[in-house]
């Protein structure tokens, strides 16, 4: 026997996303769309928007940033071995995720 569908409006699965990566410091990724994808970052304060064939919108990742309360996020391109991802980081958080790896390898 399989599971139920459940269905969720996507601003519920993005916030509910972002809350388990700042709790459990783990990368949460769902599929938010026809071959649109999300990798929030440990933190929740930064994310990768990708699909599989082409490339995402400069609209979605605006608009999903204003959805995870980002306070001036900053755009730009990775370009992985096959993806191009749009890349959407939290002013200021970078600095946050590199001193908390640092203090980490000095425990």
């Amino acid at each position: 026997m399989s599971n139920p569908t459940v269905t969720v409006k996507i601003r519920d699965a993005l916030k509910y996303a972002q809350a388990r990566a700042e709790k459990f410091s783990r990368t949460q990724q769902l599929e938010i769309g026809t071959d649109l994808f999300i990798r929030i970052a440990p933190g929740g304060r930064r994310f990768l928007l990708f699909c599989l064939d082409g490339e995402p919108d400069g609209a979605n990742a605006r608009a999903i940033a204003a959805t995870l309360g980002l306070k001036d996020p900053q755009y730009g391109w990775h370009q992985g071995a096959t993806l191009r991802s749009l890349t959407v980081i939290e002013a200021g958080s970078e600095v946050v995720a590199e001193a908390a790896e640092t203090e980490k390898t000095e425990d």
